[in-house]
């Protein structure tokens, strides 16, 4: 076993340094090109000359086109081969080279630099360079072909003429829905001509800036506006109707007026839930992206959740449990913030659960290859949900059923709140749930070592 692995790096070993010698193989004939067209450029003059009398020659002369032919490519291949006499000529030149790879590699890597896409672009709109994130977002650079071989959208290609044609930068707003909707803004920029008289130099600069995700938040904004002045406007139009009742026909009814307060408290208090989830929501999206630093001890958490919620579940009629081991499960995180992921599941599970059931709660430790993770089961056998709810489920202000939600006390954001909280501890949430037999809301958390 051991001959035969090393036998298969030997030629690994071998294959890597023939592509080395491949890649110098490439650079050595790069540079020999780049000398040979600046010698045919130095001696343009003397190859007209010749291509003059050869003309001359088979015109006047009755001198063969093979032979005419043959000693032309004779005179370019000594034009571009030759090494002059001169050392100062030859230094020149490789000189000269050496300056314009130079400068090819400094505008590529300001290029490749560019934190947008960005493509560069030669007079005759073909493309000489295109960074990874152009690449990405068009998936491939597709070098050396015309910008229609990247996108053909009409706007873009117009834009690119009339930059060309009027060295003034372009803007256009690109529109695709293939394979996803998506919303592109393209600058067009002219770069300098006199750096175009370099081999393959950019003569037009392209960048494009996705707006997909900017309006994807405005959208969620605004339905997040929506969403929230409507679930706002519900208890205050209760709030209005009954004062006007209790101003009106109800001033002198003790009966009606003592129903009437009834229903202001309750709508009161659902406005007061809804606030403090949407504060709530807030501010757990506003330190999403800030790391924890404390360690939490999940057993800690989940017997103070159990213990807080054991007389609500009583109340409710069902038998709430908690099993998970006697040792620590530290994990990194906040407490406050993980004692409300789990008392919202565990409230939910009994709100939505039925008289005479059961709410369980189990901890293990899962170690799987590289995975070292933490496993809380929150598990009831209440009515269950449907598969086409699930993915949902975690969607500001969604809910299964909204009358059912509003009739126990519910916002619509708890799960949302979960979601943002977990996502901080670098969290997971699985949900599983079968109709008529129950949900399990899973939490995953890394362990620390």
């Amino acid at each position: 076993m051991g001959s035969i692995a090393q036998q298969l790096w030997l030629r690994l070993d071998r294959l890597r340094q023939l592509w080395l010698r491949w890649d110098k193989l490439k650079l050595r004939v790069g540079k020999l090109a780049e000398l040979a067209s600046l010698r045919l450029a130095a001696r343009r003059w003397a190859l007209g000359l010749v291509l003059t009398l050869t003309v001359l020659f088979v015109a006047a002369g009755g001198l063969l086109p093979a032979v005419a032919l043959l000693g032309l490519a004779a005179a370019v291949a000594a034009a571009a081969f030759w090494r002059p006499s001169d050392s100062a000529a030859e230094a020149g030149a490789t000189a000269a080279a050496q300056a314009g790879a130079d400068a090819r590699r400094l505008w590529r890597m300001v290029i490749d630099a560019v934190p947008e896409p960005a493509v560069a672009l030669d007079p005759a709109a073909r493309i000489v360079h295109a960074n990874h994130q152009a690449e990405d977002l068009f998936g491939t650079r597709r070098v050396g072909g015309h910008i229609a071989s990247m996108s053909r959208d009409p706007g873009l290609l117009a834009a690119v003429e009339e930059a060309l044609g009027s060295r003034q930068p372009q803007t256009v707003e690109l529109h695709g829905r293939v394979p996803v909707e998506r919303r592109l803004l393209a600058t067009t920029v002219p770069l300098d001509l006199s750096a175009a008289l370099l081999r393959d130099a950019p003569a037009l600069l392209i960048t494009f800036r996705d707006l997909t995700g900017q309006d994807r938040l405005a959208r969620m904004r605004a339905d997040f506006v929506a969403n929230a002045s409507h679930e706002l406007r519900t208890p205050l139009a209760y709030l209005k109707g009954s004062v006007e009742t209790l101003q009106g026909s109800a001033k002198d009814d003790p009966v009606a007026r003592e129903a009437f307060l009834k229903t202001m408290g309750e709508q009161a208090e659902r406005m007061s839930r809804l606030v403090d989830d949407l504060l709530s929501l807030s501010r757990v999206e506003m330190r999403e992206y800030l790391p924890t630093s404390g360690e939490v001890d999940l057993a800690t958490v989940l017997a103070d959740v159990a213990q807080t919620l054991e007389p609500i579940a009583q109340q409710a009629g069902i038998a709430l449990s908690l099993a998970c081991k006697e040792e620590p499960a530290l994990v990194r995180g906040d407490y406050d913030e993980l004692a409300q992921v789990f008392q919202n599941l565990v409230q939910n599970a009994v709100k939505y659960g039925h008289g005479g059931g059961k709410v369980d709660v189990h901890l293990a430790r899962e170690r799987a290859q590289k995975l070292d993770r933490y496993r809380i089961d929150v598990i009831d056998d209440g009515l269950g949900i449907a598969p086409q709810h699930l993915p949902r489920l975690t969607e500001r202000f969604y809910r299964v059923n909204v009358a059912a939600s509003r009739e126990k006390g519910g916002t619509g954001l708890g799960l949302a709140i979960v979601k943002h909280i977990l996502n901080r501890h670098r969290g997971e949430l699985l949900i599983t749930s079968t109709l008529g037999q129950g949900s399990t809301f899973s939490v995953l958390l890394p362990a620390l070592p």
